[in-house]
């Protein structure tokens, strides 16, 4: 019993002094003061954010362009690969109804057996006709030469006989001189009433020619190697039973994987630090490992707003270097971008700056000082200092007990040029501005 006893003491003097210490050591100030160390070494500045896998470049994948000539409005599709299928070219991607193009053309098929019966009717009346003038020709050829001869044996004849028979003769050329012009005028009319209907013909026998070809584009195959991805509609994604325009029709896309770009937003504040050519480290959701580096191809000039946000953005295009096959298009990815790298820099994390007065920035030192800093670039997670500062120095990342009675140890290289270096960065935030920048008013 006394064992217990001791041993239920001694519990209550550790609970005791567990609660001494959480009520009146944390009260207080300076009870977790933190200490870093200044380091120097390499910094880089970068600007993260998430995106989406994109083929750099993609064909649309179309069906019969050809069909609204024929007034085919829509196209419904009957069948269609699965999306994600990786395809080569020529191969099978889907097909469309055609019973309306085929009525259509089933009834060109009979108009254009009409244009032929029409054609070889023509031909028949041409060649009866030409005949018929042609035998005419002959006959009236007889003729003259009959009344010539009448003539030459008239020459004993009265000279009233004589006449008539000049007169016979004459006439017989001049009949024979109007039927061999209405032979070419007959000819001439002929012809073009066979070209007329050889032009309705060869017409026919085109538009049924070029309504079979279109027919064959209802079955749509792919145009070069890659995958299938269905194309977005405002229906939802297109697939099995959805119609497509003849004005807009494209089935699906086909991106070509082999090179990649990862589509990624950068909000407003950032963007005027993203230049084309910077380089880019991505990393993939879905296979947390793979590390890839890519290189900024270009950044949109005009702000857009995203939905569910407030923030403007711009669209910031980063091409990958690699050429991996377990990329897939609509990956999600994390971009780091690269904005600036410099070596034997002196850095501290951003925890450690205070601000007075808009312009002083101290850190608290060590040696119980407040000690003003110069602060040079800065990233999610450390400020270069400039001046100040050297390295293997430590300083307070918390707020230390001495700090309310202490001064601010300022630097002599910077009186006078403070409010100047804002000055100065505010010109230059300035002249990178873009459109699509929200400017807010500021109150005094």
């Amino acid at each position: 019993m006394q064992k217990k006893y001791i041993y239920i003491g001694l519990g209550i003097f550790a609970a005791l002094i567990v609660m001494y210490w959480f009520f009146f050591s944390t009260g207080k100030e300076g009870g977790f003061e933190i200490l870093s160390e200044v380091k120097k070494g390499q910094f880089k500045v970068e600007i993260t954010s998430s995106g989406e896998l994109q083929a750099l470049n993609s064909i649309e994948i179309l069906g019969p362009i050809e069909a609204r000539r024929y007034r085919v409005g829509n196209f419904t599709i009957e069948t269609m690969v699965d999306e994600g299928t990786v395809v080569k070219k020529g191969d099978f991607i889907a097909s469309l109804d055609k019973t309306e193009l085929f009525g259509r053309l089933e009834d060109r098929r009979l108009d254009l057996e009409q244009e032929r019966a029409s054609f070889e009717q023509t031909q028949l009346d041409t060649s009866l006709v030409l005949r018929l003038e042609r035998d005419n020709l002959i006959n009236l050829d007889y003729e003259v030469g009959a009344k010539k001869l009448v003539l030459e044996q008239s020459q004993y004849e009265p000279p009233a006989i004589i006449k008539q028979n000049e007169y016979n003769y004459q006439k017989a050329i001049r009949d024979l001189q109007q039927a061999n012009e209405r032979y070419r005028i007959k000819t001439l009319q002929e012809k073009a009433r066979m070209v007329e209907v050889s032009a309705r013909l060869r017409e026919a026998e085109l538009e049924v020619s070029q309504m079979e070809e279109a027919l064959e584009k209802f079955t749509v195959v792919a145009p070069q190697n890659g995958m299938v991805i269905y194309r977005q509609g405002r229906g939802g994604k297109v697939k099995e039973g959805s119609q497509i325009s003849s004005w807009d029709p494209v089935v699906a896309t086909l991106p070509d994987l082999s090179t990649m770009q990862s589509i990624t937003y950068i909000n407003e504040v950032d963007i005027r630090k993203i230049k084309v050519g910077q380089t880019v480290q991505i990393g993939l959701d879905a296979f947390p490992d793979k590390r890839l580096t890519g290189q900024v191809i270009q950044v949109a000039n005009v702000g857009q707003q995203r939905p569910n946000s407030d923030a403007k953005v711009f669209e910031v295009l980063v091409r990958i270097n690699e050429s991996d096959d377990l990329l897939r298009p609509a990956m999600t990815t994390s971009n780091s971008i690269l904005i600036e790298e410099k070596s034997d820099v002196i850095y501290v994390p951003l925890e450690a700056i205070n601000v007075e007065s808009d312009s002083i920035n101290y850190v608290y030192h060590k040696n119980g000082k407040k000690q003003e800093v110069k602060l040079g670039m800065a990233n999610s997670n450390d400020v270069i200092i400039e001046m100040g500062l050297e390295e293997g120095q430590d300083i307070f990342l918390s707020t230390p007990e001495w700090a309310k009675d202490a001064s601010i140890s300022l630097l002599a290289e910077l009186n006078g040029k403070r409010n100047q270096e804002e000055d100065e960065v505010i010109s230059k935030a300035d002249s990178t501005m873009r459109p699509g920048y929200q400017i807010r008013p500021v109150k005094n």
